[in-house]
């Protein structure tokens, strides 16, 4: 009987102990919390996402009310600040197999797996409020946004190529949401926003793709539509490139609604798009990592200027 309280005593200080190194842990990651905060969301893809969300805004709107552009850019920035938390979570382990993620905050041990997890929660509650403080509509496109991109998405990485497919979704939102919020209405307009930058993801992520293919075999994430970098893959890049600009260009026409573009703003735009799909087509003929790296840096400039472009032709030429 002795025996047995003795081991119970011993279990009980043990947890105890456990109980004050969590709490010494915590309190330890909070002193950092700035750094791995940024780190844990992502902070420039987050911002990214967010600038894209205002854009949307601005083209949808005459006259900017700013408690909404404000509760916009909270909402945007926690929501996409949580579904890279919940990500980060969910590939903690696979995170250590690649080189580009294997010093982030859980993989190291920084930040434990709870704490993150809580802070994806908390982010998600805030984003959510933000967003239906503007209206439902932002809300539910935004949650659906967070859902697919952890729920379905990042799992989806290990077992097929077409978690790229699904991930476009959620990654096509924010640039809509913006419109979402500003007029309360799903139509044209936001739909062509999202077919945009919908496609515009598989020329992009393909590329990082093959940049990368080494380390996400390695970590066992399947990225590639041929599951490797070669002609099939390179292909495809051009392809989905190809209806990229196609698409950026409709609203030239004049059938989006009350999206369009006029003259000069179309040819910068188609400008633009000759020279993205002038680096896709150099990669398809290249093979090589430095062509998949100019096709990352330039689909990035082309996304980038493109919303730049239609945000200025509404503004200054209309």
């Amino acid at each position: 009987m002795i025996g047995l309280w003795r081991i119970v005593d011993y279990l009980c200080a043990r947890r105890c102990r456990l109980m004050s190194q969590n709490k010494t842990t915590i309190l330890s990651n909070t002193g950092l919390s700035l750094a791995d905060f940024s780190e844990l969301t992502k902070f420039r893809l987050s911002v990214t996402v967010v600038i894209s969300s205002i854009a949307g805004y601005f083209l949808a709107v005459d006259t900017v009310h700013y408690p909404t552009l404000f509760l916009l850019v909270l909402g945007g920035y926690a929501m996409v600040g949580a579904s890279n938390v919940f990500n980060q979570v969910f590939e903690k382990d696979l995170d250590k197999l690649m080189e580009r993620t294997k010093n982030r905050p859980l993989p190291t041990a920084r930040i434990q797996p709870n704490t993150a997890l809580f802070i994806g929660v908390i982010l998600t509650l805030i984003g959510i409020a933000a967003l239906y403080v503007i209206n439902i509509k932002t809300a539910f496109f935004a949650s659906v946004s967070i859902f697919l991109y952890a729920c379905l998405y990042t799992p989806l990485k290990q077992k097929t190529s077409l978690s790229v497919f699904v991930g476009a979704f959620p990654g096509a939102i924010p640039f809509m949401l913006g419109w979402v919020a500003a007029t309360n209405e799903f139509g044209i307009e936001p739909g062509l926003l999202f077919m945009l930058q919908f496609f515009w993801q598989f020329p992009h992520f393909w590329a990082i793709g093959w940049v990368m293919h080494d380390q996400y075999e390695n970590a066992g994430f399947k990225m590639l539509p041929s599951g490797k970098p070669d002609p099939t893959t390179a292909f495809q890049i051009v392809f989905y490139t190809f209806w990229t600009v196609l698409i950026s260009l409709l609203p030239a026409f004049q059938y989006t609604g009350q999206l369009y573009l006029t003259p000069p703003a179309a040819g910068a735009v188609g400008l633009l798009g000759v020279f993205f799909l002038y680096a896709a087509i150099q990669l398809m003929y290249l093979k090589t990592d430095p062509a998949a790296r100019f096709l990352i840096r330039s689909s990035i400039l082309y996304i980038t200027g493109v919303q730049l472009v239609y945000v200025l032709d509404k503004f200054i030429l209309q």
